[in-house]
C-alpha cells in the first residue's frame, strides 16, 4: 500500500506542475459528466482507503476535488475538512463503542486540534489559491518522499 500511495502522490505532484491553472480559479464544468462521476468514484474509494489506513487520503481527496470537480484549493480544502470531520466522527463513535478511547488524551488532543484548525482556517482564507497550491504541492512531495523512503523502502530493507 505505501508504494501505491507514493505513486499516487507523485502523480498528484506532476498533475499540479503540468496543470498550473488547476485550483487557482474555478474550472468551468460544462458537459463534464464523466469527470464528475470519476470524482464521486474517487471520493468513494478514497473514503474506504481513509477508513482503513488514513495516511494521505485527505491530500489525495483534495487533489481529486481540484482535478475532477474543478474546485479551487480553498473550496477543495474546505470540502475535504467537512468530509474528514464526518469520517472522524464515525471512527470516534466506533472506537467509543468498542471501549478503545483514552478520554483524557482524546480531550486534550481534541482541544489542541480545535485551536490548530481555528488558526489554520483563519490563515487559509487569507491566502490566495496560488499560495495554497504551493503549500499543497510542498506537502504532497514531502508526504510522497516520506511514504516512499520510510514506509516502503526502509521497512522493505529492514
Amino acid at each position: 500500500m505505501p508504494l501505491i500511495i507514493s505513486v499516487l502522490m507523485i502523480a498528484v505532484a506532476l498533475f499540479s506542475v503540468v496543470k498550473r491553472e488547476a485550483g487557482i480559479t474555478p474550472a468551468e464544468r460544462q458537459g463534464s459528466r464523466g469527470a464528475e462521476v470519476a470524482g464521486y468514484v474517487a471520493t468513494f474509494f478514497l473514503g474506504i482507503y481513509g477508513g482503513f489506513f488514513s495516511g494521505g487520503y485527505v491530500t489525495l481527496l483534495t487533489a481529486a476535488f481540484v482535478a475532477l470537480f474543478g474546485m479551487t484549493f480553498v473550496q477543495a480544502v474546505a470540502t475535504t475538512k467537512l468530509v474528514n470531520a464526518f469520517s472522524s466522527l464515525v471512527a470516534t463513535l466506533i472506537f467509543i463503542w468498542r471501549g478503545l478511547v483514552d478520554y483524557r488524551l482524546g480531550i486534550l488532543l481534541g482541544i489542541i486540534m480545535f485551536v490548530g484548525a481555528f488558526i489554520g482556517g483563519h490563515i487559509t482564507v487569507r491566502l490566495s489559491n496560488l499560495w495554497l497550491r504551493r503549500i499543497f504541492l510542498a506537502a504532497v512531495v514531502a508526504l510522497a518522499l516520506k511514504t516512499l523512503f520510510y514506509d516502503f523502502l526502509y521497512k522493505l530493507l529492514a
